[in-house]
């Protein structure tokens, strides 16, 4: 008889918490995890559906949400054994599916809560990616391509960064990069990608090039505000740990998006003279960009320094530099996220080497900081400048790996994808939008004060025909009875 049956009640293991696990850590996990998931589902889902033009609503919302399904499925299969599991080569690990029991109960590499929970939290952030690349493509990708480039990208680009920056035996990793949440991973490799399959897959049509108004800005203000708030999650999950660090990441992310859309906004003043509230909402984005890779690893009047640059010098790029360099102009990027994703996360990963805190970076990595995780400016400081420089010579060299990887893969793929399918809609398709493509509109019945449904506007003719029918019938009755008064 087993031992474990003597034992008194209060005693007994509890198979359902081992030693290891941390309820505190494996909720707050969850939490976050649930607050990113919330920033794509619905939070990016109804801001692109809600930003672009009426016609392309359905289109731009569907693309967001068959994104997130497919990545998950992709994710367990295949893609998070690919990114976090055992060493293939220097920048990528094993493919294998992570759906076994034995190893979704184990503990990860690192954090006090199951492999199924990490397995969630970095779904989610593989998810919001692919949803990013979507944003530059809007309005004219054909929708059986970019069913194909999801699970491409996922398993060819994203896997191959995201193993190299941020599991421990990545090469970029090993080298000292630091990438607290994604500017890098997420950001940076979002907006190289979109702009490249955005060059790949053609402008939209002139009409909607030349006017673009969204549709219903309330309800795009509602995304992004999920957006903003969903990235409390975001930033403090990620010392996988409910921990000083996870707050002070918290805290900095707010602060700086909070500079970054003031500062925006007041240039949109001063250059155009209105308060733009797309402007502020491109602001707000830049903000969360800029300090994502920095989050945990910097003070906060270096959030707030963060935050002014990268309110106005993603600005400067959109509103200046991109009518005159020839390259973007060339390139129908329909959200900007070359502007707000890359050029914001490339920002955030050369500010972090500058202002990364020794002391703060051991928190977070809980190693030694004397040769790696030193910012420049505390590297001259201290007299560490030999490290200080080198940390932002890695920080560079992971900005020029991901350009190249995600030029060189998103091309690759775009490239064989028009061999199966076209990747741009076809013209007629273009000019009618989402009827077109899924027989379905946003705002199928009313429009300007008018049915826009054919069903409907024949409803409405025939019964306007029969109520002045009754309403003749009606007349003519009190007219006979009328006449048969006055004559009796």
């Amino acid at each position: 008889m087993s031992t474990e049956w003597n034992l008194p009640s209060g005693l007994m293991p509890d198979p359902a918490s081992p030693d290891w696990l941390s309820k505190a850590d494996n909720a707050w996990q969850l939490t976050a995890a649930t607050l990113v998931g919330l920033q794509s589902v619905p939070g990016l889902v109804i801001l692109y559906g809600s930003i672009v033009k009426k016609k392309w609503a359905v289109n731009s919302a569907f693309m967001a949400l068959y994104a997130f399904a497919a990545v998950l499925l992709c994710w367990v299969g295949w893609g998070y054994r690919m990114s976090f599991g055992d060493k293939f080569i220097p920048f990528l690990g094993k493919p294998d599916v992570a759906l076994d029991q034995k190893y979704l109960l184990g503990q990860p590499f690192v954090g006090k809560f199951p492999n199924a929970t990490m397995i969630y939290f970095q779904f989610v952030f593989a998810a919001i990616t692919l949803i990013l690349i979507a944003g530059a493509l809007l309005g004219r990708m054909n929708f059986h391509a970019w069913m194909l480039f999801v699970p491409l990208w996922l398993t060819f680009s994203y896997t191959f960064t995201a193993y190299s920056i941020w599991c421990p035996t990545g090469w970029l990793a090993k080298m000292g990069i630091i990438d607290y949440s994604g500017g890098y991973v997420i950001h940076l490799a979002s907006g190289a990608a979109g702009f490249t399959a955005a060059f790949w897959v053609g402008p939209r049509a002139n009409k909607d090039r030349e006017r673009f108004p969204p549709n219903n800005i309330l309800l795009m203000l509602a995304g992004a505000g999920l957006l903003w708030m969903g990235w409390t999650g975001f930033n403090g999950g990620d010392p996988y740990s409910v921990s000083v660090d996870a707050s002070l990441a918290v805290l900095n992310t707010h602060v700086c998006t909070a500079t970054s859309l003031l500062t925006w906004l007041f240039l949109d003043i001063i250059f155009f003279g209105k308060p733009s509230v797309i402007g502020a909402t491109q602001g707000m984005i830049t903000g969360l960009v800029c300090i994502t890779p920095a989050a945990g690893v910097v003070q906060g009047w270096a959030a707030i320094l963060m935050g002014l640059m990268s309110g106005s010098i993603p600005w400067y790029s959109m509103m200046v530099l991109h009518k005159k360099i020839w390259l973007l102009k060339q390139v129908d990027d329909t959200m900007a996220v070359f502007h707000t994703h890359a050029v914001a996360g490339s920002l955030g990963g050369i500010l972090t080497g500058f202002f990364a805190e020794p002391k703060l970076n051991r928190l977070f990595y809980l190693v030694d900081t004397w040769q790696h995780y030193i910012g420049l400016a505390y590297g001259l400081q201290t007299g560490r400048t030999t490290a200080g420089f080198k940390q932002m010579g890695i920080q560079l060299l992971g900005i020029i790996f991901v350009i190249l990887l995600n030029i060189f893969t998103t091309s690759v793929i775009c490239f064989l994808i028009k061999f199966v399918v076209p990747l741009r809609l076809a013209d007629d398709e273009l000019q009618t939008g989402d009827d077109a493509i899924h027989g379905e509109e946003a705002y199928a019945l009313w429009e300007m004060g008018r049915s826009t449904s054919p069903s409907i506007i024949q409803f409405m003719k025939s019964s306007l025909r029969w109520f002045q029918r009754v309403v003749v019938v009606v007349g003519v009755v009190r007219l006979k009875w009328l006449d048969l008064y006055l004559l009796n």
